[in-house]
């Protein structure tokens, strides 16, 4: 097929051929159109002209039109000059400032998925229902508070609500990022030791401590409740507790020059143990004097203990007079008076990392080698395990044994089993260093980790803490940070050591 017949210009000489045609075409239909039209109004209005009056009629009706045509077309123009917000536009002036019509309320979000967020959907807003017959939530109906940060708590929150603020440590390292770390712990040496008796009076010595008693085993089957009634439970001594720790200290004339942390051994259980255990709350006070943090204890609110909590509690107590020497009366009448303020607490000196730490640690009993070498044991209780707890036991709890007996250099670690009644079922005897090979075989978690993350979080501490100042140094809810606070004042056993540490 030749393409070059086709070749023709589309837009050229023939397209304005076509609309010369098309205008010769229109301007006849109008004229006929016109011509009609005028013949018409002619005959109705003479009754009977001849046709060449009809012709003449027809040229003075166009004109007409032409005129008529001119006219709309000057008003056309003329509105389109009228300022349509100018007084002159009565349309506009007789327009209200404000709808007559209701805010129309917008239908509530819901999602079928997620009832159970108490944010949507059924719950809390039964009883006020729109015009619609749903929940409107412009604006949220009922005397509850406006909800702020849409709903998610205090996750999102990019502001500071706390005036106390000062620094903070976001956990954004990776477990696999830690594990990398190598930290050096220096192996804990005991360099004081001091006892509570019954009554609350405080010895330089270890007349408090317990002997274990190797054959355990012969208890199985004994009840743990025995002896409740005559229960003595723990007083919350407070910053007295820690009072009592700086007093051995001035009492054994322990060197402080170049040590960095003073504290107990709970407040490093408890930093150790946020690497992995995110959903427990905690704080601490922060007491910078003479180059030396003092970390004292604080306890925060607990909910009222029930019957079976107290039970529980005891559960601990009596398996620890069980597996001690002269847990018994003399005339074997069973578990004697139980008085959970009792204690034997070490002193201990240890390095972790670049940072030297002088801490307390109360110890449950101690055994001896065959050289006479002593070393001390942990005691603990748990509830026998089955498929469903057994992860869970070794996830949670089997850290918390390690760290608490790892960083005091305990070697070994006694659990009594029991059931849900109080009974004890079983003993198994723990060496600390095995735990860690056990749960990393199952990839629960890395002794390694924790040395890391408590070496970063002394390292943040000391650095951050400004000398002669008071700190809270607290671990809440999201649990993605740690935050240092201000705190107000310094507990006076603090004060009153460093006065007579510098008189020695």
């Amino acid at each position: 097929m030749d393409f070059s017949e086709q070749d023709a210009d589309l837009f050229g000489e023939e397209f304005e051929q076509d609309d010369e045609k098309e205008k010769d075409e229109e301007e006849s239909h109008d004229s006929s159109s016109s011509s009609s039209s005028s013949a018409s109004s002619s005959s109705n209005g003479s009754g009977g002209e001849t046709s060449s009056g009809s012709g003449s009629g027809s040229a003075s009706s166009s004109d007409g039109e032409e005129e008529e045509d001119d006219a709309d077309t000057e008003k056309a123009s003329g509105s389109d000059e009228k300022d349509l917000f100018g007084s002159d536009n009565e349309d506009y002036c007789r327009t209200l400032a404000s709808s007559r019509y209701p805010v129309p309320v917008l239908p509530p979000i819901r999602n079928p998925n997620n009832q159970a967020r108490g944010t949507f959907g059924r719950g809390r807003w039964h009883g006020h229902q729109n015009d619609r017959g749903g929940f409107g939530i412009l604006p949220r109906p009922g005397p509850y508070h406006q909800r702020q940060n849409y709903g998610f708590g205090s996750r999102f929150n990019n502001g500071r609500q706390d005036e106390r603020f000062v620094s903070e440590l976001k956990l954004s390292k990776s477990e696999e990022t830690l594990s990398r770390k190598c930290i050096q712990i220096q192996e804990p040496c005991e360099v004081a030791c001091y006892s509570r008796i019954e009554g609350g009076d405080v010895y330089f010595d270890d007349r408090s401590l317990r002997l274990f008693k190797r054959l355990i085993t012969e208890d199985v089957g004994a009840d743990l409740n025995e002896g409740f009634q005559s229960f003595i439970e723990k007083k919350e001594l407070g910053s007295q507790g820690f009072g009592d720790l700086l007093s051995c200290i001035r009492d054994k004339n322990i060197p402080l020059q170049n040590i960095h942390f003073v504290t107990f051994r709970n407040n490093l259980n408890k930093i150790l143990a946020a690497a992995y255990i995110r959903n427990e709350p905690w704080e601490m006070g922060v007491h910078k004097r003479n180059g030396i943090v003092y970390l004292d204890v604080h306890k925060l609110p607990e909910r009222p203990q029930n019957e079976i909590d107290r039970r529980r509690c005891y559960w601990g107590y009596c398996f620890e007079s069980l597996a001690t020497e002269d847990s018994r009366g003399a005339d074997g009448d069973g578990i004697h008076h139980i008085d959970a303020n009792v204690e034997f607490c070490s002193v201990i000196k240890t390095k972790l990392g670049a940072h030297r730490i002088i801490m307390g640690a109360e110890m449950d009993c101690c055994d001896s080698t065959d050289e006479g070498r002593r070393f001390y044991i942990e005691l603990k209780t748990s509830r026998e395990l089955d498929y469903h707890t057994e992860e869970r036991y070794e996830r949670e709890k089997l850290l918390k044994f390690w760290i608490q007996s790892f960083l005091a250099g305990v070697p070994y670690i006694v659990i009594g089993f029991r059931d849900d009644s109080g009974r004890l079922v079983r003993t198994e005897r723990l060496r600390t260093k095995d735990i860690t090979q056990r749960v990393k075989m199952k990839g629960y978690w890395q002794g390694g980790v924790c040395l890391a993350f408590a070496d970063e979080v002394l390292c943040w501490l000391y650095g951050t803490v400004k000398e002669n100042e008071d700190y809270i140094l607290q671990f809440a809810p999201p649990f993605n940070r740690l935050e240092l606070l201000q705190a107000q004042s310094c507990p006076d056993v603090i004060t009153s050591h460093v006065e007579q540490y510098q008189q020695l």
